[in-house]
C-alpha cells in the first residue's frame, strides 16, 4: 500500500472523537460522519471528514484511492479479555454441560482450568503457535485489530513463560497487535493442591519466583487474578496483585463471575485497569465502580456459552457512571468465539445495550481498559489508521445479524490485514 491512503464513500463513518473513556449518554456517541472519509499517510490518520472536505485538500490528489461504496466504516475492534494460547477445545465438556453438569462440578473432577492446562504442558511451541496464529486470521475477519492475551493453562515457570513469549513471537509475526496479560493465578495447578499449604505455597511460587522473572523479561504489561471459589480468595488475590504491581505490571481481576467474592472492591482499591465478568456484582459494587476510572469488562459470550440465566447487569453499570467494555473472552472451556460482532449481538439482546453502546464498549472503552485510547479506539487525527469495514447500510446491523460475518474489511495501520473474496 502507499504511504497516502484516502479512505471514502463510508455510507456512515464512526469516528468516535472525542473524550474517552465514555461514560453514561455519552457511551452512545459514535461522532457518525454521512459519506466520510479517512486520509491515512504511513499508517496514521492525518484528517477525517466528509468525502468533499478531504477530496479538496492538496495532499489527496496524489493520495491511493479506497473507495467503500456505501459500506459502514468504523474504528477496528479492541479484544481487552481473550485467553489466547491453547492446545485445544474442550468440547467434551460442552457436551457434559448440555447434560446438566454445572462448571464447577466439571472443575471439580478434573475438568475446566485444569483440562486445558495438561494439554497445554504437553504442547509443542510449534503447535500452540500454529492454533494461534489461525484463531488470529479469524479475529482479523470479525474485524478486530488489536487484542489483549492471558497466560494461564501453563501455571508451573516453564509453560507460562512459555505462553507469554509465544505472545511476543506472535506480535512480531502477524500485524494484529497483541496486549500480553500475566495470569499465572488462573488456577492452583494440580501438584499443588493436595500438598499441606499447597495454596500457599504456589501463590508464594507467583509472587517470588514468576512474577519478578516476567518483568524481568517485559513479557507482560497486566497482571491478573481469577479470585472465585474454587480459584483465589480474596486475601490471595490482593497479594498477587500487589506482587504484580510492585514488578511494573498494572492489576485486572476476573470478579464476581460464579460468586460474589468482594473482588470489584478490590479492583477499585487497587486502581486496577479492569474487572472482568461481574454478573454477581451488588449495589455498592456498581457504584463504587462508578466512581472509579476501572473499566467493566463484560463477558456475554461465557454466560451465553455456559447457557447461564443471569448476565452482567450492563444497564445498571452504565446508567451509574461506570466505564463498560466487551470482549469476547475468547477461550476453550467457556466462550470460544473470535467474533466481536456475536459479542455486540449478545449485548444487545440479553445486556440491553444499545447498538451504539455495545460499540462504543467494544472499541474506545476497550482501548481504555488496554491503556492504548491515546492511539486505538477511535478515528481521530493522529491515531493508528486500524478500520473495520463492513457491507451493510447501517451501523445497528453489525449486531443485528446475529451469527452472521458482514466484515468485508479489516487494516491495520492503513494496511489490509483481512478482505472478503467477493467484492
Amino acid at each position: 500500500m502507499p504511504s497516502n491512503l484516502l479512505i471514502t464513500g463510508a455510507s456512515q463513518l464512526l469516528t468516535l472523537r472525542g473524550r474517552a473513556p465514555r461514560r453514561g449518554k455519552a457511551l452512545s456517541d459514535l461522532g457518525i460522519l454521512k459519506n466520510g472519509a479517512v486520509l491515512i499517510r504511513d499508517g496514521v490518520i492525518a484528517a477525517v471528514g466528509t468525502r468533499a472536505e478531504l477530496e479538496s485538500l492538496p495532499e489527496t490528489r496524489a493520495a491511493e484511492k479506497l473507495d467503500m461504496g456505501g459500506r459502514v466504516v468504523l474504528p477496528g475492534f479492541v479484544d481487552s479479555h481473550t485467553h489466547l494460547i491453547h492446545a485445544a477445545s474442550r468440547a467434551e465438556e460442552y457436551e457434559l454441560k448440555i447434560a446438566g453438569a454445572s462448571y464447577e462440578e466439571i472443575a471439580r473432577k478434573g475438568g475446566g482450568i485444569l483440562n486445558s492446562v495438561k494439554k497445554l504442558r504437553a504442547a509443542t511451541s510449534e503447535a500452540l503457535k500454529k492454533r494461534a496464529h489461525a484463531a488470529l486470521r479469524e479475529f482479523a475477519a470479525h474485524g478486530t485489530t488489536t487484542l489483549e492475551a492471558k497466560s494461564g493453562y501453563g501455571l508451573d515457570v516453564a509453560s507460562e513463560l512459555k505462553i507469554l513469549r509465544l505472545h511476543k513471537e506472535l506480535s512480531g509475526e502477524q500485524p494484529l497487535e497483541i496486549v500480553s496479560t500475566f495470569l499465572g493465578a488462573h488456577v492452583v495447578p494440580a501438584e499443588y493442591r493436595n500438598r499441606l499449604g499447597g495454596a500457599e505455597r504456589y501463590v508464594a511460587l507467583l509472587t517470588e519466583t514468576l512474577i519478578p522473572e516476567v518483568a524481568g523479561e517485559k513479557l507482560a504489561e497486566f497482571c491478573d487474578v481469577f479470585c472465585e471459589r474454587g480459584a483465589f480468595s480474596l486475601k490471595q488475590s490482593k497479594e498477587i496483585l500487589q506482587a504484580g504491581k510492585e514488578s511494573g505490571m498494572l492489576p485486572r481481576i476476573h470478579a464476581e463471575q460464579l460468586t460474589r467474592t468482594g473482588a470489584t472492591r478490590l479492583a477499585v482499591k487497587l486502581g486496577a485497569v479492569s474487572a472482568d465478568h461481574l454478573e454477581q456484582v451488588s449495589k455498592a459494587d456498581i457504584a463504587a465502580l462508578a466512581k472509579s476510572n476501572t473499566v467493566a469488562t463484560l463477558l456475554p459470550g461465557c454466560d451465553f456459552h455456559l447457557g447461564l440465566s443471569k448476565y452482567a447487569p450492563a444497564r445498571e453499570l452504565i446508567e451509574a457512571g461506570a466505564i463498560a467494555a466487551l470482549a469476547t473472552d475468547y477461550n476453550p472451556g467457556t466462550s470460544p468465539t473470535m467474533s466481536m460482532p456475536m459479542i455486540l449481538s449478545l449485548a444487545c439482546t440479553q445486556l440491553r445495550m444499545s447498538p451504539a453502546e455495545a460499540i462504543a464498549a467494544a472499541t474506545i472503552n476497550a482501548a481504555c481498559s488496554l491503556r492504548r485510547d491515546n492511539r486505538i479506539g477511535c478515528l481521530e487525527v493522529g491515531k493508528q489508521a486500524d478500520i473495520a469495514v463492513f457491507d451493510l447500510d447501517d451501523y445497528r446491523e453489525i449486531p443485528y445479524y446475529f451469527g452472521v460475518n458482514k466484515c468485508w474489511m479489516t487494516l491495520k495501520k492503513g494496511r489490509p490485514v483481512f478482505q472478503t473474496a467477493h467484492t
